[in-house]
Parts: structure tokens; sequence; C-alpha cells
């Protein structure tokens, strides 16, 4: 399905498309770069479609999501049940356009439809693509001759059978032709006197079996339809917060399969084995962020996999528990904010011995650990309706459970109000809200029964105060936008604008505020929701407001307190923002903001600078800029 790889005006029917980027110091150099592009395409005959120049950056970027990704992206289109196998060779540039054409008459000459030839042309770099199943020994025959044709023609043409990536088990028994007699010779003595053993990567490079390229190969067969179109690429480990703890999302993903192997080869004991590991290593310490998706060219969400496996293992009696919770949440929450203030006055230490007590007994995964940095409870929210209102304003459950720690006392639902209030805007939040929240506790936990109770009520208050979408819907954290985005989806429900406070802000009230006494420096944590939301930029602009400079630190990535994550799982918020705090450290900051509540009790905990909501902030500086408090 080409619709699912190429921009909007590329169409590619036996052809091949060209990309060129040019790169120049100055704008003089650029122009001179065009000139000649330009020359060099109207002596070209037989372009399918004219070229395009631009250097709009929009514009550039689709450009090259044809070529990013590309891999992952052919893959998620494959056969279900066939492995990717992608080869990495290199020929004389004036090679190039020959071999091309030859690789095709190869994949025809093999029965491999749907193959794909990608590359560097500059470099004479080319990646191919061809995919099997590997299902007897037709498709290992097919696919012996195939290599065997493919290596002699590049061999043939000057080139090298690897180029950019490292030389693995499938080309191994072809560098000693590659190489000749005393190279390969050479590279063995090397081998010998470093790895006598052969323990080391054994197979890649340095072979003695000319079948290593048929044997040994990663079973592909269909396991869970959320995960089928991964090809563990790697593009989604380095923003998963649990990285440097526990999985990744392809290891969770590999984890999955070799479940699904070894059940299917009967090896039933090390199946159970695997299953039981992978309770902590595998769900319990997934933040379920969906950061992955972000990354991942073909957009899988590893978080869909977590919450599915929790629902399926989920204890029934929690999630009845947690239906009735849903039922009756503003009492549930009224207990919360009077238990988070009554521990907040406690002694931490015999309060977290008694819960310490309470966790091995019942569940790490069940009973939170409450750290010295949370705060008191916070206040009880209360319907306030106005008429005409330019908005629905519905406040996160977050601001009950956990009071602000902002100098102001007001909370980023207060803050949000008083903002409004001083661009003229009317914010109106109906009778029910007491009962409502965006359902993301019940769903990141799999809690299936109180999910769709809480859904309902929410989309149904929804539906009948913005008056089928009249009205547009804010929400002062942004984690809870997006959940309330996401129960709406699940609902079936369209039609209805919902903003996140800080978008709300940014678009309606920040034009109409005055100079403000800034900050010289805060240190801004972006959180998962807000990438996924594309509110960043409102953050930022926001944050702009209130310091001088506005700094997000190396090493950012989501704190991975995820809800209660971060009660259930310390060490788990404690290595999702080690990096970053330790860039926090030597910022010299002095705000520090966020635009979610249970992301700043997070950065405050790992940091031990009190971050606050940026909404908060700036509604503490207008207020100061305007004697009103």
């Amino acid at each position: 399905d080409a619709s699912s790889v190429l921009p909007k005006g590329f169409n590619v029917d036996q052809h091949a498309s060209l990309l060129v980027e040019y790169q120049a110091m100055d704008d003089e150099g650029i122009a001179e770069h065009i000139a000649t592009g330009e020359a060099t395409f109207e002596q070209l005959d037989g372009l399918s479609t004219p070229p395009e120049m631009t250097n709009e950056a929009s514009r550039r970027a689709q450009m090259w999501v044809m070529r990013n990704g590309l891999y992952t992206k052919i893959m998620r289109n494959r056969p279900k049940g066939t492995m990717a196998l992608l080869e990495d060779i290199a020929v004389p540039m004036e090679q190039l356009g020959g071999v091309c054409t030859e690789l095709q008459v190869l994949f025809d000459k093999h029965n491999y439809d749907g193959a794909v030839i990608f590359g560097h042309a500059k470099n004479g770099n080319i990646h191919f693509l061809v995919t099997e199943d590997f299902a007897g020994p037709e498709s290992l025959n097919r696919y012996d001759q195939f290599t065997e044709d493919m290596v002699e023609l590049v061999l043939r043409e000057q080139g090298t059978l690897k180029a950019e990536h490292g030389t693995g088990r499938i080309m191994s028994p072809f560098v000693h032709r590659q190489y000749g007699d005393d190279l390969y010779q050479a590279m063995v003595d090397v081998k010998n006197a470093c790895d006598p053993k052969r323990i080391l990567n054994p197979g890649t490079i340095i072979t003695d079996d000319p079948q290593l390229h048929l044997k040994h190969i990663k079973p592909t067969d269909p396991v869970r339809q959320i995960i089928d179109d991964c090809v563990e690429c790697g593009y989604c480990e380095p923003v998963c917060p649990s990285q440097h703890l526990t999985t990744t999302p392809r290891q969770r993903i590999v984890i999955q399969r070799a479940i699904a192997a070894c059940e299917a080869t009967g090896a039933y004991d090390l199946a159970e084995r695997l299953k039981e590991q992978e309770v902590y290593d595998v769900v319990q310490t997934c933040a379920v962020d969906g950061m992955c998706l972000t990354a991942c060219p073909v957009k899988i969400n590893t978080g869909d996999l977590i919450r599915a496996k929790r629902r399926e293992t989920q204890n029934e009696t929690l999630d009845k528990g947690w239906k009735v919770a849903a039922e009756h949440w503003d009492m549930v929450l009224r207990g919360a904010s009077l238990g988070m203030t009554t521990t907040h006055a406690l002694p931490t230490t015999p309060l977290r011995g008694a819960l310490g007590l309470a966790r091995k007994a019942l569940s790490e995964d069940i009973v939170p650990t409450l750290t010295s940095e949370l705060p008191g409870g916070g206040k009880v929210r209360k319907p306030q309706t106005v008429p005409n209102p330019d908005a629905i304003f519905m406040p996160a459950c977050v601001g009950t459970m956990f009071g602000t720690e902002h100098a102001c006392g007001t909370g980023v639902g207060g803050a949000v109000r008083e903002l409004a209030a001083y661009a003229g805007l009317r914010l109106s939040t109906p009778a029910g809200v007491q009962e409502l929240c965006c359902g993301t506790p019940w769903k990141s936990k799999g809690l299936a029964k109180g999910y769709e109770v809480m859904k309902d009520k929410l989309t149904s208050w929804i539906v009948q105060h913005t008056h089928h979408g009249r009205i547009p819907l804010v929400c002062d954290n942004v984690s809870c936008t997006e959940g309330i985005i996401v129960a709406l989806k699940n609902a079936g429900v369209e039609g209805i604008t919902v903003m996140d406070a800080t978008e709300w802000v940014a678009t309606y009230v920040a034009p109409v505020l005055p100079p403000l006494a800034k900050a010289h420096k805060a240190a801004v944590h972006p959180t998962c929701s807000s990438t996924h939301l594309g509110v960043n930029d409102a953050l930022m602009m926001l944050a702009g407001l209130v310091a001088d400079e506005a700094i997000i630190p190396d090493g950012w990535r989501c704190c991975a307190f995820a809800g209660d994550r971060g009660l259930l799982h310390e060490e788990l918020t404690a290595t999702a923002t080690h990096d970053e705090a330790r860039s926090v450290k030597h910022l010299d900051a002095d705000l520090f903001l966020s635009c979610n509540r249970t992301c700043e009790l997070g950065m405050t905990r790992t940091t031990g600078h009190t971050y606050v909501h940026v909404l908060e902030e700036l509604a503490a500086r207008v207020a100061d800029r305007a004697g009103t408090r």
C-alpha cells in the first residue's frame, strides 16, 4: 500500500524516486546548488513528474518521510508470517544503475514479488528488501539460490557485500570469497588472537560454515495483532523510560514472540518461566506512555500491548472494586484528598514502613509508597456555571488528589480561571464534574469494567454541556486532556473540540497579556501527553512569558510517573529521569515548569527542585503585574 509510505504528490510505478538535499554555508551557496540542479534536471528525459524544489521545512520533512524509516514502513505491509531480509551492498557509482536493474531481474527470477530497492545514491549504497516465510526446504532453497546469484552480481561489479552496516551471519559465508585468501586469513588471525575460543559473536564475519545463512532463522509467526507489524528495528528504544531498568518496547515484543514460540513447540516450562519473569520486567514497569509510538515508523504503541496484558490478567475482585470507585468517584476523591493531607502531616519513616509491609503482603503493583516530597490533598472540585461560556472547563481530578506547591495556592484550575477572567473569557464548569475522570487510571491498569462506567459518564457529560461540540472543552492537566480525547474516540463520539489549558491559554489569553516580570532561566519538562497532543510549542511559549530563557534539559524523556506508576515503582521514575535530572543540576535555573501534576511530582522527587504548572506561574505573574494579589 504505497499510500502508507509516500507523501502527497509522490507516485511510484515502475520507476524510481530521487531525493536530493542541498547544503551550503549561506543562501548564495544554496542558490548556486539549486541553479546547477535545475540545469541538470532539464537535461534528463523520461521524468514521470517535474522536479520539485523547495526550502519549506514542512514540505522537506514530508518528502523525507518517504525515505526515513522506509524499511519499517514497507515491512508493515509484508505478508503475515514472513521475515524481512534487508541487505546492504555498495558498488562503484558507475555501476549503480546497472546493478539496480539486474537486482530487479533476480527478484523476478526467484519470484520475490514486492521486493524494494532504496539507498544512498551518492555513495553507490544499495539497500534491498525481500520477504521470505522459510516454511520449508523449498523456500530455503529459493533464498539460497537468490543469495548466491546476488553475491556473484555484486562481486562481479567490484562491489562490497556490506557497506554501512556490520557483516552478520547472512553474509559471513561469503566474506572469504570477497576478500580472497590473504586478507581473509589476516582476519582469521586477528580473530584467533582476540577470541581464540570463538565466544564473541560466533559466526559473525568469520565462519567455517558455508550454510550459516540458512540456519538459526528467527521465526515470525503471527502472535498478536498489536505487535505483528513490528520488525524489531529498535527506533523505539531511545525514548522508552524503562530502557535502563528492565525492558524496551522491542524487547517486550521479542519476549511475547518467544513465549508464543515456546508454546507452539511444546516448551511449556520455559514459557511459564518467561511469563513469571515478564510480570515485573514487561508489564509492571511499562509506563504505557506511548512515547514508542512517536519514534516508530509504523506507529506501534507498545502501551496498547501492555494494557491488553493487564486487562487479560486483571484480578476480578480488583476490577469490581475499581468499578465501584468509578460509580462513586466524588467520594473516592474526597477520601484520597483527606488521606494525602493526613499522611503529609505524619512522620515519613513509620508510614513508609507500614506501607512496605502492606506492599509485601498484597502486591507492590497495588499498594503505593509515599515519599516526603508528596503534597497534601487539593481542593474538591465544585461546579461554577456561567451563562454563554466561551468554553466548558473540566479541572482534572488529580488536582483534588494532590494539592499545589505553588505560592499562589489556587492550583492550576484556579490559575486557568484567573487567566481567563483577565482576558474577558468565560469558563463554565457544570454540575456533575465532581464525579468525572478522564478514565486513564482504569484504562492503563486494564480495569475494563470501571473504565466503561467512567467513559460513559464522561462522554455523556461532555456531549451534553458542549452542546454536541458547539463549545470547546478545556482541561488543565495534559495527560487528562489526552485521556478525554481517547475516551471520546473509544465511545465513538466525534466533532468535539478538546483543548489542553496550555494550548487554550497560549491561543486566547497570551496575546492580550501585558509584559511580565521574568525569572532568569526556566527548566521545562514536556510530558509524553504534551508530545502526543502537539502542545509542546505552546508550553515553551508560555514558559518564555515568565522566564528570559526557557530550556528543555538534555536527556529529557517521559518521567514515567505515569499516574500512580511512580508511587508503585519509584525505581522506574528514578531511572527514567536520571539523565534529565543530571542536566537540571547544571542549568542554574530558578524556575521549574511542566504541564501535568503527577509529572511535576516525579520531577520534584528526582531533582529536588519544586516543579509547578506553567499556568500557575503565569497567573501569579499576571496577578502581580495587575496588583490583584
